[in-house]
């Protein structure tokens, strides 16, 4: 039992807890907003990056006291690569389309969160629960000033359905005819519905957002307007 419950067993199980409820605490807030990398993947990253560190602290304990006068050990080495590597789970996360580029910040958040888990795995509690809720407040806060920001552009969401994937070109050109500005913009299309455009357009001063939606309603291609 002395070798499963050694004297370090604690210690690196409290990192490996503390690590699971930080990075599970920003995971949710990801996952309340339904972005692609949620509660799940944000306490992998961070409890694997935790396990990662305490293997370089303690793994090679045993190896460096049998041979301390001819090894030299660098315990950053392997962190250095959680560094590094946790760019692909990141960029998947991202996604492009045409002008508009989506998942930049859940892309930041899991790198985040694996410091956070090398930063745990070392022992640094103080600063992972300060720098936690320092990333929360930044997701949180800054979300909402975003949306107030928005709003005070006069930045309107619209979803928009239509019955021929060729009648967006004629949707855009309602849009620019109506002195609107648009800023992003998104097409999902499924088999058995219709295609949906979401699109964020700043309303101009010249035409109201409820003028616009009658416009595009009253197109013979548009089956639906509505405001997000």
């Amino acid at each position: 039992m002395d070798v499963i419950f050694h004297e370090d067993f604690f210690t690196m199980s409290m990192r490996l807890i503390l690590a699971l409820i930080l990075s599970g605490v920003i995971g949710f807030e990801r996952e309340i907003n339904n972005h692609a990398a949620g509660f799940r993947t944000h306490i992998l990253v961070g409890v694997s990056s935790t396990l990662l560190m305490l293997m370089s602290l303690y793994g090679f304990e045993s190896y460096m006291e049998a041979h301390s006068g001819y090894v030299n050990f660098d315990p950053a080495r392997i962190p250095s690569y959680v560094v590094s590597g946790i760019g692909f789970l990141g960029a998947g996360t991202i996604i492009v389309n045409g002008m508009t580029v989506k998942g930049l910040t859940t892309a930041a958040s899991i790198w985040a969160v694996a410091g956070l888990g090398l930063v745990v795995g070392i022992g640094m509690y103080d600063i992972a629960i300060l720098t936690t809720i320092i990333i929360l407040l930044s997701l949180v806060l800054l979300n909402k000033l975003e949306h107030r920001m928005s709003k005070q552009r006069n930045i309107v969401s619209l979803m928009i359905s239509i019955r021929d994937i060729n009648a967006i070109e004629d949707v855009l050109k309602k849009c620019h005819q109506h002195d609107m500005q648009i800023k992003s913009f998104n097409v999902t299309t499924d088999e058995n519905e219709d295609p949906t455009v979401y699109t964020d357009i700043q309303v101009g001063k010249a035409v109201t957002l409820t003028q616009l939606i009658t416009s595009l309603a009253k197109m013979e291609d548009v089956s639906h307007v509505e405001e997000k």
